[in-house]
């Protein structure tokens, strides 16, 4: 007897369990979890292929419920009616927008619903009603189908145009071909004026500042300062610049000055000066350094020529400026030198010749001009 209570027992218990389960799925189907959902239809006007049963619904990317039923509309060809039971917390409203989407690798089917505004009215109905738009459910095929058939009407209403267009393509291709010659010394020109196209060794130069000077009986016990010169932008390089005319300027392209010409004439003007023993001291501005005057430079020709006969050209302005940014007195230097060859080497030589004759009138011009003002010192 005890025996067989012992069977009954666990008969009773397997069953309870069988039952129990039958239950849980029953309430994950029916009630789909702790809470009730909505319900709501969604009505499409074009095809919903890949949707079934079970498929997700997603708002604004977090799924809120499942598709429960998928109906066709006898009366209207063109309409899909889906039920779907939705949490009922989602803010649906009456512009949520409804979509189909593909996701993932495997390219599961949802319905995407995305929210509107704020202070739009919740959907109405029983159960409430939202409209697809007719695009809603157009798939990438369907969409790569329309946009090939479009480019094939425009290419059909454009065939003569684009054929007169390839035309004269092959028209201009073939002048191109007869032309090649000329367009390799055009692209030859254009690397030459913009300095591109493979470049060889350059070659520096530099200036050699003079260290003969006339005598002088006095030296001026005054302070100077020369700023770096002004010049106009053709001129703030390290380029070697030939003169305009001159008509075999190219050959300077793998020659280059030691420094920009702004600073190399401000360098060799302030060796030039001490080189002079004119003055009691010369040098760059300094942060707290306080000078008697300044002497101001502005280069307006500094050119070599390639040209026989055309000479190497310097010409300056300066201003001998006193406290106050008082200008004390200006004059104009200059000097023409003819190279002795046409090479960067002669070409080069006469303007450092031409650029040693204006410093020492430089020089001997600002001791005249120091020596005739009193010293002016710095508070």
């Amino acid at each position: 007897m005890e025996t067989k209570a012992r069977y009954v027992v666990i008969g009773l218990f397997t069953l309870g369990v069988i039952l129990g389960g039958f239950l849980f799925v029953y309430w994950l189907q029916s009630a789909g979890g702790l809470r009730r959902q909505a319900i709501y239809q969604i009505r499409f006007e074009s095809p919903v292929s890949g949707l079934i049963k079970g498929s997700a619904v997603h708002f604004n990317g977090i799924r809120v419920g499942e598709v429960t039923e998928l109906r066709l509309n006898a009366d209207e060809p063109k309409q899909v009616t889906v039920t779907a039971a939705i949490d009922p917390g989602t803010p649906v409203r009456a512009d949520t927008h409804v979509e189909i989407e593909f996701q993932g690798l495997t390219g599961a089917t949802v319905i995407s619903l995305k929210g509107g505004s704020a202070t739009a009215p919740l959907v109405s109905g029983q159960p409430p009603l939202l409209v697809a738009d007719q695009a809603a459910s157009q798939s990438l095929t369907q969409a790569a189908r329309e946009a090939l058939r479009r480019l094939d009407a425009i290419l059909a209403e454009n065939a003569e145009p684009l054929k007169d267009t390839l035309g004269n393509l092959n028209t201009f291709a073939a002048a191109l071909a007869r032309n090649s010659d000329k367009l390799d010394g055009i692209v030859v020109g254009l690397e030459r004026m913009t300095g591109g196209g493979k470049k060889g060794p350059v070659t520096t130069y530099d200036l050699s500042a003079p260290r003969t000077f006339p005598p002088r009986e006095k030296v001026v016990r005054a302070q100077l300062v020369v700023p770096e010169p002004g010049a106009p932008i053709a001129l703030d390089t390290q380029r070697i610049v030939p003169r305009p005319t001159s008509a075999e300027g190219a050959g300077f392209a793998d020659a280059q000055w030691s420094d920009t010409i702004p600073k190399l004439v401000q360098a060799r003007i302030i060796q030039a000066l001490d080189n002079s023993g004119y003055l009691g001291a010369v040098s760059r501005p300094m942060e707290g350094l306080a000078a008697d005057y300044q002497l101001l430079i502005d280069i307006r020709a500094f050119q070599l020529s390639g040209a026989p006969g055309e000479p190497a050209e310097i010409e300056v302005a300066a201003k001998v400026l006193g406290n106050g940014g008082r200008i004390v007195a200006g004059k104009v230097f200059a000097a023409k030198v003819v190279p002795a060859s046409t090479e960067v080497r002669g070409a080069v030589a006469a303007l450092n010749e031409a650029f040693g004759k204006a410093a020492v009138e430089l020089a001997v011009w600002v001791a005249d001009v120091l020596q005739s003002q009193p010293p002016q010192r710095q508070p």
